[in-house]
């Protein structure tokens, strides 16, 4: 786990941008190594590479998790083809392919999974994606060919963000390097700014940022040495939908996903340092956990525990760690020490995002340990039908459906009720959009994933902004043009809705830009491709709930796990914003929304923002906590990054 940088530029960009000569991509370049350090503490460097039409830059810092020796570091050169490496993430299948590409008259200089890489792409090119089984973002130097190559994991567990300009590419792990290379103008994209306002994350494959993209999961990129971009896609969530699990019984597909636990579990305990576990008490980190005994390993496990009794799980974390006999840590934080945390997480933030803090405080707390890998439960929520959303959406589809053919004017009469009905709650709000919108999946999911409606926006941006409010939405978009070309029943759609915006856009961007500020690596083997394929291809009714959360992930452990973990509330890991900002942080907040400040930004109208502050101080059921917080958490990352 790492974090990457690079650029690539023409002899006439170098002149023009960087000084006289290649040799002056170096200093931009190291300003963002120096700004990754936080990633890849172990080892860093630079390598400048010159051709008679360009020059290219490779960065990296290193957190060493395989092959701890200095021959693991980078950036890497194959010495067969010359190529270039830079890479970020861990390749789990790195010894199979190390063993297939292995030849009596070329030994191996390391033992690292970068290195199995750079021969994978000399024998097989772009199609060595297919190979590969992991996390992972890079980016490769082809001598032969000029041209620099870059591609990002199935499920976009790793980030790479890009700039563009004539002449100019840059490349890295994070948006905030990009910029303090000096080289990408620090200006907002507005189009961003409006889908962040609605979702609390800009939806890939934009950034805050104007002209700075997210490579898309699944994907490639090349660039020549001449600027020209050619963009592929090598795996999709859908399209890659296993056809062998359409048919399978449901006994049948609960010892293929048994089985495929297993071996993701083995897969992702490869390293050569020690892996914990993250032991919230829920059922997926206990189903890991529990398979992980069953191998015969006795996991380190962690649960981060708090005296307030309201948000504290270690009941039931301890109740399995005692179940599997686990090498136990319960790291315990006050309310205190947690609000300390908080300006220090939202400073280490790499985009804007409405949630993250959480797995700030997890991270840091495990990292404190001496812990530098560590499994999550991350995707079972969205593979084993976990969230709310698996039960309502099928409900609320039937029931438009019926409702389709009612006049406009009457559906608009309905939903005015249910708004009413529900004292302007937030939830009455979407309710009511569903009521007055359209009966696709499509157009529904994004809802039920709203912050803050499109009316709600308009009316919080000033005159300046009102001309870039309510663009296409991107999620709609999005769903609409993949769902016309699938036949996968609606859990599966709905498992593509979860993965491709919520899981991708926030959860996996939080937690990969909250444990790396820790120097953490964080696995995730729900996430394997190859069982998410599988969950993908089944029809519903194996995930269909019968009384039992997650069953397919439950019965295909056969009894392991205990009831009272099985049917206990579910309650995500939540920090207590809602008072907090009413009282502890309410100052902090108040700083970031006051009027003159709001004013000189330019972006929101004063006069709404404080009405909106003040309906949430009284306890108005209208205005969530989350409104106003993603604001404050804007604000504070346009001032801490001089964005304009």
């Amino acid at each position: 786990m790492c974090g990457i940088a690079g650029i690539l530029a023409t002899p006439n960009q170098i002149h023009n941008k960087t000084g006289r000569n290649a040799e002056s991509l170096r200093a931009p370049l190291e300003r963002m190594v120096e700004h990754l350090n936080h990633r890849g503490p172990d080892a860093g460097g630079v390598e400048i590479i010159t051709g008679d039409s360009h020059a290219v830059a490779l960065g990296h810092t290193r957190l060493a998790i395989i092959d701890l020796s200095p021959a693991g570091n980078q950036p890497m050169q194959d010495p067969l083809s010359g190529n270039w490496i830079t890479l970020n993430g861990e390749i789990y299948n790195f010894r199979e392919l190390r063993e297939r590409l292995s030849t009596s008259d070329e030994p191996w200089r390391s033992a690292s999974d970068t290195e199995v890489v750079l021969r994978a792409y000399r024998r097989w090119g772009k199609d060595c994606l297919e190979h590969l089984r992991g996390m992972f973002a890079f980016a490769l130097w082809d001598r032969e060919r000029q041209q620099l190559f870059l591609a990002r994991d199935r499920l976009g567990i790793k980030p790479l963000y890009y700039f563009h300009t004539p002449g100019l590419f840059l490349f890295s792990s994070e948006v905030t390097a990009l910029l303090d290379s000096g080289l990408v103008p620090r200006k907002l994209d507005p189009v961003a700014l409006w889908e962040y306002l609605g979702y609390q994350s800009v939806p890939a494959p934009r950034t805050m940022i104007e002209n700075v993209r997210v490579l898309p999961p699944g994907c490639w990129m090349t660039v020549d040495a001449g600027g020209t971009i050619d963009e592929g896609c090598y795996w999709d969530l859908l399209g890659n939908a296993s056809r062998e699990a359409r048919a399978a019984s449901f006994s049948e597909s609960k010892r293929r996903v048994r089985e495929m636990l297993e071996e993701s579990i083995a897969l992702h305990l490869v390293s050569d340092v020690p892996v914990g576990v993250f032991l919230s008490g829920g059922i997926d980190s206990s189903a890991i956990v529990a398979l992980m005994h069953e191998a015969g390993t006795r996991p380190r496990t962690f649960n981060v525990c708090f005296d307030e009794s309201a948000y504290d799980e270690n009941v039931y974390a301890r109740h399995v760690a005692e179940r599997f006999h686990t090498e136990h840590t319960e790291v315990r934080l006050s309310g205190g020490a947690l609000l300390e945390m908080v300006p220090s997480a939202l400073a280490a933030m790499d985009q804007p995002t409405g949630d993250g803090v959480n797995t700030y405080v997890v991270s840091h707390s495990l990292r404190a340990t001496g812990i530098k890998a560590a499994l999550s439960g991350l995707g079972g929520d969205e593979f084993f039908a976990g969230y709310p959303s698996f039960k309502r959406l099928p409900s609320a589809l039937k029931y438009l459906r019926g409702f389709n053919h009612a006049p406009a004017a009457l559906r608009g009469l309905a939903a005015g009720i249910v708004v009413r009905l529900g004292n302007s709650s937030l939830r009455a709000a979407k309710a009511a959009q569903m009521i007055s919108g359209n009966d696709t999946l499509a157009s529904l999911f994004p809802i039920t994933r709203q912050v803050l409606s499109s009316d709600q926006r308009r009316s919080l941006l000033n005159e300046a902004w009102q001309s870039f409010a309510s663009p296409p939405d991107s999620y709609i978009s999005l769903l609409d043009e993949k769902y016309k070309t699938t036949t996968l029943e609606t859990l599966s759609l709905i498992s593509y809705a979860e993965g491709r915006t919520y899981m991708h856009d926030v959860l996996l961007r939080d937690t990969d830009q909250m444990s790396m500020a820790h120097a953490l690596e964080v696995r995730v083997p729900l996430l394997d491709h190859k069982l998410v394929e599988y969950l993908m291809g089944l029809p519903d009714e194996p995930k269909v709930s019968n009384g039992t959360p997650k069953r397919l992930l439950v019965e295909s452990l056969n009894g392991l796990l205990p009831e009272e973990i099985v049917h206990r509330p579910k309650r995500g890991f939540t920090l207590p914003f809602d008072p907090w900002m009413r009282a502890d942080l309410r100052a902090y907040c108040e700083e970031r929304l006051n009027p003159d400040r709001i004013a000189a930004r330019g972006i929101f109208r004063p006069q709404q923002v404080q009405k909106l502050w003040q309906s949430f101080l009284r306890g108005s059921a209208r205005v969530s906590w989350s409104r106003l917080w993603v604001m404050v958490v804007l604000e504070e990352w346009l001032e801490r990054n001089s964005v304009l």
